[in-house]
């Protein structure tokens, strides 16, 4: 376990240095933060942005949780301002079942994106990684055909990635 919270903290670095440019970026950097960070369960928070602006949602376990959220998205490089649509669940709603596969997702997302950014083949700031149940949809506008097929063979080539969902677009 903490090999991982290591490897991700890396990719959190590698991502907030390199993407902080782009909303895709953005969204990822946040993502990466939220990964790595005790107190916040990543995947119960739904990061979106658009033109700099982060719009967190979902449902916490604890204030604590939601207000290091919003704490980890504003002190991303590239934040204009944060939108907090967090809710804070009551005491009773119970843990989802497989913790692991839901880590995984994340786990998942961070190995995609550093493998996008890494290869020269594809413009890994541009596309927007996100991850449910191990099925991985790519979004964001690349320049040609050849970076979306890069990108889409990078993915499927991921470990523990079962299926991949196609939303990119290819223009300027």
């Amino acid at each position: 376990m903490n090999r991982l919270k290591v490897l991700l903290a890396g990719c959190a670095l590698l991502v907030t240095f390199a993407c902080a440019a782009s909303d895709p970026g953005i969204t990822t950097a946040v993502k990466s933060k939220l990964t790595v960070d005790d107190t916040v369960k990543a995947y119960q928070i739904d990061v979106d942005t658009k033109e700099g602006v982060v719009t967190l949602s979902g449902t916490v376990t604890n204030p604590a949780a939601k207000a290091r959220a919003v704490e980890l998205a504003r002190a991303t490089d590239g934040v204009k301002n944060v939108v907090d649509n967090i809710s804070v669940a009551s005491q009773t709603v119970t843990p989802p079942p497989d913790d692991r596969n839901i880590t995984g997702d994340a786990g998942i997302t961070a190995a995609v994106k550093t493998k996008l950014l890494a290869d020269t083949r594809v413009s890994g700031l541009a596309i927007d990684v996100d991850t449910k149940d191990g099925v991985v949809t790519l979004s964001g506008t690349v320049k040609t055909a050849a970076q979306k097929a890069a990108a889409l063979e990078i993915t499927k080539g991921t470990d523990n990635v079962r299926s991949v969902q196609d939303q990119l677009k290819v223009g300027r």
